[in-house]
């Protein structure tokens, strides 16, 4: 158990398998209450079973978190089955790495809708209901690509994480008296994420993720920021594999 994570209520976006699913199994190991949600209920059913079975409590949520109704309707329905919200993580992600000459308008659109709407769904959701309780803790999944531009192949997908960042930091400018603002930005992590990445850059991200950390060193970021005191506000988290360049 861990104190300031114990007992505490986590919605966790994208909570199904790669660094939702670790993040989840390991907050439920410190004591937390994990709600997962992702659009794949039976891989939310795994990660619910996995953490019952190690004594942990969660619950699993079908959500698409481009659909603000149904994301404002999970949460309703976390706080009426567990009494409360404490946590978002808003870690849903989308990156298919391809050069801008390409002009796939198809994927520029799912990055967006996923990566920027799907964080500021998750926001208003969960807001004011934190400014309500005076409490709350927003956490969002950047990348070392929201800190450098990833080019060439990774122009769109940059954009939509520093624009991450930008929320995140405009967010704590604006309620940090109130409610914990955190964003997270990894560098190759071990997850499903690269395999967004279908077109001709795919053989360049798979030799990228070579060198991944797993994606348990994320969570024991997300747990770190977490398990701060009260009045502790850890706003960023940069981290990446020793060897990673980028």
């Amino acid at each position: 158990m861990s104190e300031g994570i114990e007992n505490k209520v986590v919605l966790i976006t994208g909570g199904g398998t790669g660094l939702g699913a670790e993040t989840a199994r390991l907050l439920a190991s410190k004591g937390a209450i994990v709600a997962v949600a992702a659009r794949r209920k039976d891989k939310l059913d795994e990660v619910v079973a996995q953490i019952k079975e190690a004594g942990g409590k969660a619950g699993a949520y079908p959500l698409d978190v481009v659909d603000k109704v149904q994301f404002k309707s999970v949460v309703d329905s976390v706080i009426a089955d567990f009494g409360k919200l404490d946590v978002l993580v808003n870690n849903a992600g989308l990156m298919p790495i391809r050069p801008m000459a390409e002009v796939n308008t198809d994927e520029w659109d799912a990055m967006i809708d996923i990566n920027i709407k799907g964080v500021l769904y998750g926001i208003a959701a969960v807001l004011p209901i934190f400014l309500a309780q005076s409490s709350g803790h927003i956490i969002n999944i950047s990348s070392v690509a929201g800190v450098k531009v990833f080019s060439p192949g990774g122009t769109v997908y940059s954009g939509t994480k520093f624009a991450v960042r930008a929320i995140s930091e405009g967010l704590r400018h604006e309620v940090g008296d109130k409610v914990r603002v955190s964003s997270i930005e990894p560098g190759a992590v071990e997850s499903d994420l690269k395999y967004s990445t279908t077109g001709t850059a795919q053989s360049t991200v798979m030799e990228f993720y070579k060198s991944a950390i797993p994606a348990s060193a994320v969570a024991r970021s997300i747990a770190f920021v977490i398990e701060q005191p009260v009045e502790v506000d850890i706003n960023e988290i940069v981290l990446r594999p020793t060897v990673q360049e980028f």
